[in-house]
């Protein structure tokens, strides 16, 4: 049986790309495109701004290359951008409005029933505020703290908390809603 040193095989890919294959870069897009389009997807409501962002994200990888330092995953430093791009692209549409409340709810940890669908859940968590959106996304899908959020979007670190709080309250009660919904009783 051969082992492949995947690490390595990636490595030698970026270098590649870095000097300007265009075959390497057309793998590595192909290798990491469908899940950062997932990534911009968590910010962006719309599949083809998605898209979108997802495609000047790589530009910026593209671009940046030379950057990576082989420090962490490749992986991570991808999604990192296309992190960025989003929140970029959801700033420029000037849509964001941070309600500046340094009371908040402590975090309950109540978990989304697991009888609701993927899409379900997607849906509902596009349907939030804009900036309740992105503070959920980077706390709970990402893991960043709430330093760290306060840093990159600009706000207090009490205001991340609150638009969490707030987020989870309102995909609680929508989660509520759809449940009495599908037992009929509403």
């Amino acid at each position: 049986m051969k082992v492949v040193n995947l690490h390595h095989e990636e490595k030698k890919l970026i270098e590649h790309a870095l000097n300007n294959n265009r075959h390497a870069q057309h793998q590595l897009y192909s290798q990491f495109a469908p899940k950062m389009l997932s990534v911009c997807r968590q910010y962006v409501k719309d599949l083809q701004q998605a898209e979108d962002v997802m495609i000047t994200g790589f530009m910026k990888v593209f671009t940046n290359l030379k950057n990576f330092e082989h420090k962490g995953s490749f992986e991570g430093w991808i999604r990192k951008i296309m992190i960025n791009e989003s929140i970029s692209f959801i700033r420029a549409k000037k849509e964001v409005k941070f309600m500046e409340d340094e009371s908040f709810f402590e975090d309950s940890h109540n978990s989304i029933e697991s009888q609701l669908l993927l899409d379900d859940i997607q849906f509902l968590i596009d349907n939030l505020p804009e900036g309740y959106k992105m503070v959920f996304n980077l706390y709970v899908i990402e893991g960043f703290k709430h330093q760290e959020i306060a840093q990159m979007l600009g706000i207090t670190e009490g205001t991340s908390k609150s638009q969490l709080s707030r987020a989870r309250e309102m995909l609680q009660t929508q989660i509520q809603r759809l449940k009495n919904y599908s037992y009929g009783t509403e």
